[in-house]
């Protein structure tokens, strides 16, 4: 399974993006699939991440309230709105083990390439 991520781009702060993350080769199927994120300097860490129905989501406490994932059954997309500058950074979508993902890395298989995402103040 490959993923593809794309959407990421250069905008000002308080602007939205919409990521959309595509599988090849094969759908989810019954997978979570989450977002994570890279800054500059730093690890990567989770963002959000969707159960493989849309039941279930969870987010970071840093994007709540302004980032809103969702799926379909072509993609699945993070709505990220009221962007901030510590927002920058690479958007990795990944594609859990099973239905329900979480926020650690470890329980996800497949990663996209990333897509950056850059927002000036």
């Amino acid at each position: 399974v490959q993923l593809q991520a794309s959407g990421g781009g250069l905008v000002q702060a308080g602007g939205s993006l919409r990521l959309s993350c595509v599988a090849s080769g094969r759908t989810f199927g019954n997978n979570a699939v989450g977002w994570f994120r890279r800054a500059p300097g730093k690890e990567r860490e989770f963002v959000a991440t969707i159960s493989w129905r849309g039941e279930r989501i969870m987010y970071a406490d840093s994007v709540k309230g302004r980032f809103a994932i969702s799926r379909d059954s072509a993609a699945v997309y993070l709505q990220m709105n009221n962007l901030k500058p510590e927002d920058t950074a690479v958007y990795y979508c990944a594609s859990a083990l099973g239905p329900y993902g979480g926020s650690s890395e470890e329980r996800y298989r497949y990663w996209g390439q990333g897509t950056l995402v850059t927002v000036s103040s």
